[in-house]
């Protein structure tokens, strides 16, 4: 079931749903350049172990035709490449123009050609055909989707029977010794990182509550299943602080 809504949440502000999509864009368009430098210092580096687990649990295989959602600069995407082993198609596709030409030309001077192509795509209204696609992952991106029931259903719509979708996010801190450190983090130092690298505190700033605001593990794998998936789970890794969802239709 999708809920129409006329205001969400950017950030802890309230907003009109026509807005959000325009200020979650000038957020990506500031920081595109410093991306991934600021996704290493924030997480210390171990943002790359949970994308490589991600990917292990994809079960992809040459042949497959995988769609890459917020595919942003390209970290997952590459990882999913190597097992297609040439054979298959990655479609990265994001929103947002400045990551996509950020993630296109690392790719490309990569040298991964052929097996991946580039689409400026909202994951609200997929411009692909019913039942395309054998995997479809987003990895840190359904927390700023503006409607994200439609955004599910539209996974729904574009896997294959059989098909698995899977998505990484930030979720919420199970550890009661683990969550104030977490929080006191993300309110103090986080933005603190994005003024000294990205010259852009507030936009850190909105991605910590927009963590908070994104709906927490079992709300989420409810949401999945109203929107059609007919197997859902989830699995936590370190502590509830990212969960990967996934989501199977038959």
């Amino acid at each position: 079931m999708i809920r129409e809504k006329s205001v969400t949440h950017f950030g802890y502000r309230d907003v009109p749903v026509e807005e959000k999509q325009r200020l979650v864009g000038e957020v990506f368009t500031s920081v595109a350049s410093s991306y991934d430098v600021m996704n290493d210092v924030m997480s210390m580096g171990v943002h790359r172990l949970w994308k490589r687990h991600f990917v292990n649990t994809l079960g992809v295989r040459p042949g497959h035709q995988i769609l890459d959602l917020a595919g942003g600069t390209g970290d997952i995407a590459r990882l999913m490449a190597r097992p297609l082993k040439g054979d298959g198609q990655i479609i990265l596709a994001d929103i947002n123009a400045s990551m996509l030409v950020h993630g296109r030309d690392r790719l490309i001077d990569e040298g991964l050609v052929g097996t991946i192509r580039y689409a400026q795509v909202n994951a609200e209204s997929l411009p692909f055909a019913d039942a395309s696609f054998d995997r479809l992952t987003m990895a840190f991106g359904l927390r700023n989707v503006t409607d994200k029931d439609k955004a599910l259903a539209e996974m729904v719509r574009v896997l294959k029977p059989g098909g698995k979708a899977a998505i990484l996010e930030f979720s919420q801190v199970r550890s009661d010794l683990l969550r104030p450190v977490y929080d006191w983090y993300s309110f103090n130092a986080l933005p603190k990182f994005g003024e000294w690298i990205a010259k852009d505190g507030a936009s850190y700033q909105y991605l910590a509550e927009s963590i908070r605001k994104h709906p927490p593990q079992q709300e989420l794998e409810s949401m999945m299943r109203d929107a059609g998936f007919d197997r859902t789970d989830h699995r936590n890794l370190t502590g509830g602080m990212v969960a990967i969802h996934t989501g199977i239709v038959y």
